[in-house]
């Protein structure tokens, strides 16, 4: 079975992108995979400092494990400043190319203004660095506060279609490297 880790940029009660992130979530589980959503607002991390070990914090290691024990990520940000949140940035930034290497990943973002693809571009070049494969269909939901009800579910039947589109390309595209891999072909 598939596993896919999903992590949202963002440490605000009633975020935005966890909301999106657990809608996607759902969507993928339905797709039988497994899913776990690793929240970042609950991890203890220190700031990168470029280290390799982090013994005072544990939680460093359990976002290490559980990245590399996935198949495929998906990544979650609010904008800020035309880019990623610096929360996912530093999330990203703990771990390196063989938590990343040859796994899918898929990107969305989450804005207060009108919908562009600034913080989806920067996290298709972090990925790239990091040897990781990221899904053409991309996500950006521009003026958060009208996309969602009061309950956390989305409000546009089209964006609920892409966000449809999304899990499946997710789960499909990681199905087909894992395959590879399996097969202990190379994917790079």
């Amino acid at each position: 079975m598939v596993k896919i880790v999903g992590i949202a940029g963002s440490l605000r009660p009633g975020s935005y992108s966890q909301q999106a992130l657990k809608i996607v979530a759902e969507r993928v589980k339905a797709l039988g995979t497994e899913v776990e959503i690793l929240d970042l607002r609950q991890l203890n991390l220190p700031f990168c400092d470029g280290s390799d070990e982090y013994p005072d914090y544990p939680d460093v290691e359990k976002l290490r494990k559980a990245v590399l024990e996935a198949d495929g990520i998906i990544l979650v940000t609010p904008e800020y400043h035309g880019s990623l949140s610096g929360v996912l940035k530093n999330a990203l930034d703990l771990m390196g190319f063989e938590h990343f290497s040859g796994k899918v990943t898929g990107l969305i973002s989450i804005l207060g203004g009108q919908s562009n693809s600034n913080a989806l571009n920067d996290m298709r070049t972090i990925m790239r660095w990091i040897h990781a494969w990221t899904i053409p269909e991309q996500v950006a939901i521009g003026q958060a506060w009208k996309a969602f009800d009061e309950a956390g579910n989305l409000q546009d039947e089209n964006l609920s279609k892409r966000l449809d589109a999304f899990a499946q390309s997710l789960v499909e595209n990681t199905q087909k490297l894992r395959g590879v891999a399996q097969r202990g072909l190379s994917v790079a």
